[in-house]
């Protein structure tokens, strides 16, 4: 199936609204940049860096982005500033590409690992919990039976917005309640879950990053808790990031990045920000596939990311 019938119709729609105030501060600057100037000079490229980095894409995916841009104008001799979107959107797709990240299709899971078990780690106030709430939607929508486990015990209404969402969605979840060993909500959550064959975990934790040992450790002992009932797990730890706080998010990634074995990323609150453009550095910095990115306050808000409907969105 081809990747524009995969986004077609009202996903693609939705994503393009989700990124409105990104795409219009975008298009603004760069229209700015542009005035009066028939061809893609040093100025203009100078202008255009200046525009990438403001927007939050980070300096070192900027300057590979000029890079990549100068090259195409030093081969193409006269390249016009009305082909600088289809020339941005060319280049940062295939610069995103030669990451060899894989991009997900939908909401699937292996066949071969059930319980799937996901490990959502990130500092409170991201829309941690609202992601699990939303993921949870997806896989139910999806016909995956799912166990939530409230394993963010240091804040009581961690546990308690947890349930909410359980309840909302229609799923189970396991707590002890506030203040109890997160590793034992853990373990008896996965436990739970292979006694009922459930099909997906989702595993919530705490949202500190106050030190980066004590996380580590923190999560360490979640981790090994769970392996004790299935070897391999968690099969993803899954880091969110808020979106809207540009540069912070980078800070978050490279703290949780060393701190444990994150190999997925959700990026939230696309919607409320011009600041979307740190999906493309996070995507080309961080070497780990971009998973998730929220695009809006409803269940069916949370999408599949996808490089090229990401920058086609974004540059069309």
């Amino acid at each position: 199936m081809g990747f524009f019938n995969i986004f077609s119709g009202e996903k693609k729609e939705n994503l393009e609204k989700g990124l409105e105030k990104t795409k219009s501060s975008l298009f603004s600057k760069i229209s700015k940049a542009v005035i009066g100037k028939s061809k893609v000079d040093d100025e203009v490229l100078d202008n255009l860096e200046e525009i990438l980095v403001t927007s939050d894409v980070g300096v070192e995916t900027t300057l590979r982005i000029i890079e990549r841009i100068e090259q195409r104008a030093a081969r193409d001799k006269f390249l016009g500033t009305g082909e600088l979107n289809k020339l941005l959107k060319e280049e940062i797709v295939a610069m995103l590409q030669e990451n060899n990240t894989e991009d997900f299709t939908g909401f699937d899971l292996p066949e071969d690992k059930k319980p799937y078990i996901i490990m959502v780690v990130g500092v409170n106030g991201v829309g941690k919990t609202t992601t699990i709430g939303k993921l949870a939607y997806q896989f139910k929508q999806n016909g995956k039976s799912v166990l939530l486990g409230a394993a963010d015990t240091f804040r009581a209404a961690a546990v308690d917005q947890l349930t909410i969402w359980a309840e909302r969605v229609g799923v189970p979840i396991v707590t002890h309640g506030m203040g109890t060993d997160p590793a034992s909500v853990a373990f008896d959550t996965v436990n739970r879950a292979i006694s009922t064959q459930t099909d997906v975990v989702i595993i919530d934790t705490a949202g500190r990053l106050h030190n980066k040992i004590n996380l580590m450790n923190e999560l360490s002992k979640i981790r090994k808790v769970m392996q004790k009932l299935v070897p391999d797990g968690p099969h993803e730890v899954l880091l969110i990031l808020d979106a809207s706080t540009g540069q912070n998010a980078f800070e978050q990634a490279k703290q949780f990045t060393a701190a444990t074995e994150v190999n997925a990323l959700a990026l939230t609150k696309l919607d409320g920000t011009a600041k979307g453009g740190v999906v493309l550095g996070i995507s080309d910095q961080f070497k780990i596939p971009v998973k998730y990115i929220g695009i809006g306050e409803k269940m069916e808000d949370l999408q599949v990311f996808n490089r090229i409907a990401f920058v086609d969105s974004l540059f069309s």
